[in-house]
């Protein structure tokens, strides 16, 4: 895509959806976030395949996260040229567990990057972006 002024347009933070992916898309948009699970073997994975990557089952459904996970691992990134990237830096790249089994790359929102710890407890949050959601996390907040 190319903009008035001959400058691309193209974004590298969004998804492209298929049939396949579309319910996870959907939920999101909701803001819910869905996994892979396999009757088979009973475990859940992520990212969505049509087969389970631990018994190669295709018996599989989309069913709803908790959307709990903890840090895992994480890295500050200060620099990326890649649009729109640029304008969010300084973010934080990561990996968390998710309270299901699976691990995902995602990005922690909402949390100084000083407070960032591996196991600290997070919950899922959407970044809107062009009509997407795409999930993110944020720590949990204590309720009292």
């Amino acid at each position: 895509m190319t903009s008035a002024t001959g400058a691309s347009s193209v974004r590298f933070d969004l998804p492209e959806p298929d049939a396949f992916t579309e319910p996870y898309w959907s939920a999101a948009a909701e803001g819910r976030l869905l996994l892979r699970h396999c009757r088979a073997c009973g475990r859940t994975h992520h990212y969505p395949r049509e087969f389970c990557p631990h018994c190669w089952s295709e018996n599989v459904e989309w069913a709803p996260a908790s959307g709990r996970a903890t840090l895992y691992t994480w890295s500050v990134i200060h620099r990326n040229d890649l649009p729109p990237f640029g304008t969010r830096t300084p973010y934080t790249a990561a990996v968390v567990d998710l309270a299901e089994g699976p691990r995902m790359m995602t990005e922690v929102v909402e949390c100084a990057q000083d407070a960032l710890t591996v196991g600290m407890e997070l919950e899922v949050t959407f970044r809107e972006a062009e009509g997407f959601r795409v999930a993110v996390f944020r720590p949990v907040v204590a309720q009292h």
